[in-house]
């Protein structure tokens, strides 16, 4: 796949991440501009959804259409009303042991939310960090501890099963959800990823996964148990990966180098690109 056609639909962004397709376009936040995005690929379109002084980070909707984004340096859940304001959905800053991330949404309209534990821009030591569970009136609980940078996270399908990239640890780590509240047991690896470092991650309708290598110039596709399907070769480091387009076959992938607000603001490299691949979305 490495010679695959890659079309860039996107670019001058300071630092895309959580892209996601839903309602026929990509949404995606832009960290240090402090923006949720929505991209129409068709005609190129960009059009800022919100402003998170926060800073924004995953994305994911309540099953009633609402969005809600995770406010990172103030560690909350936020949700934006149909009248365009926002809400707080849920404090997490007594839970998170640093910086709030990715996030998923499951159909229930429970999140699941990462955590830094510790502060990867000043290269202070890999330290644990929790999984939340937010449920949909907003009542938040530590779901699983102990995790190295708990990231990008995928739901099955069924909803049975919950895989985490633990980008410290490069390695997809998987739980049984509970039926009832979303309680996350069975903890265990899903695939080692080698020296491979996972971002943000997506599923698709054969039960593998995407990962965006982060600080790796690579995509690649894994099956359960840590065989690379493929890989896809990117210009510039990975950050993030979402399957979508009408029939689920295009893969959309965040391209941008890892620093901070000012030097990103100043060189606004980041991209997203898409490609077409064979297995649609999960």
């Amino acid at each position: 796949m490495q010679g695959r056609a890659m079309q860039r639909v996107c670019q001058g962004l300071a630092f895309a991440e959580s892209p996601r397709w839903h309602g026929g376009a990509l949404w995606f936040s832009d960290f240090y501009t402090r923006r949720v995005q929505r991209l129409d690929p068709a005609s190129g379109g960009l059009r800022t959804v919100c402003e998170l002084p926060g800073q924004p980070s995953g994305l994911g909707w309540l099953p009633d259409g609402r969005l809600l984004i995770v406010s990172m340096l103030d560690r909350r859940v936020l949700r934006l009303e149909a009248d365009g304001s926002l809400a707080v959905h849920a404090d997490l800053s007594r839970l998170a042991s640093f910086h709030c991330n990715d996030m998923v949404v499951d159909a229930a309209g429970r999140a699941y939310v990462g955590n830094f534990g510790f502060d990867l821009l000043a290269k202070a030591p890999p330290a644990p960090a929790e999984l939340m569970l937010v449920q949909p009136d907003g009542t938040a609980r530590v779901a699983a501890g102990g995790l190295m940078f708990p990231n990008g996270c995928v739901v099955t399908p069924d909803g049975c099963t919950l895989v985490v990239a633990e980008t410290a640890a490069k390695r997809l780590t998987a739980f049984d959800i509970a039926a009832g509240d979303g309680g996350l047991s069975r903890r265990r690896v899903w695939a080692e990823l080698g020296a491979l470092r996972p971002d943000g991650i997506c599923l698709d309708a054969e039960g593998a996964i995407w990962c965006a290598a982060l600080r790796a110039k690579a995509c690649v596709r894994v099956r359960e148990g840590g065989e690379v399907l493929a890989r896809i070769e990117t210009e510039a480091p990975c950050i993030a990966c979402a399957l979508g387009g009408g029939d689920g076959r295009s893969l959309f992938i965040v391209t941008g180098e890892v620093s901070g607000a000012e030097e990103a603001l100043a060189r606004r490299s980041a991209c997203i690109w898409a490609t077409r691949i064979d297995v649609p979305a999960a």
